[in-house]
């Protein structure tokens, strides 16, 4: 893969963690710590990429900060 692929992606890829990241600790926020704190929630990613055939998922868990 070329140099200017590998830069996009990593560009597109850090762009989703960084905004993703402060999307969940302002939802995080906005709930409340009463609603939040220890507990633990499923989280999904859902990547697809317009023009290719692909659907990626990634699932795990995400613990709220402790009280």
């Amino acid at each position: 893969m070329s140099d200017d692929f590998n830069m996009s992606m990593r560009k597109f890829l850090k762009q989703v963690g960084v905004t993703s990241q402060q999307a969940i600790e302002e939802a995080m926020r906005n709930a409340g710590q009463d609603a939040t704190a220890g507990k633990t929630f499923a989280a999904k990613v859902v990547l697809t990429v317009d023009g290719l055939d692909m659907e990626h998922i990634v699932e795990g868990q995400i613990t709220g900060p402790a009280e």
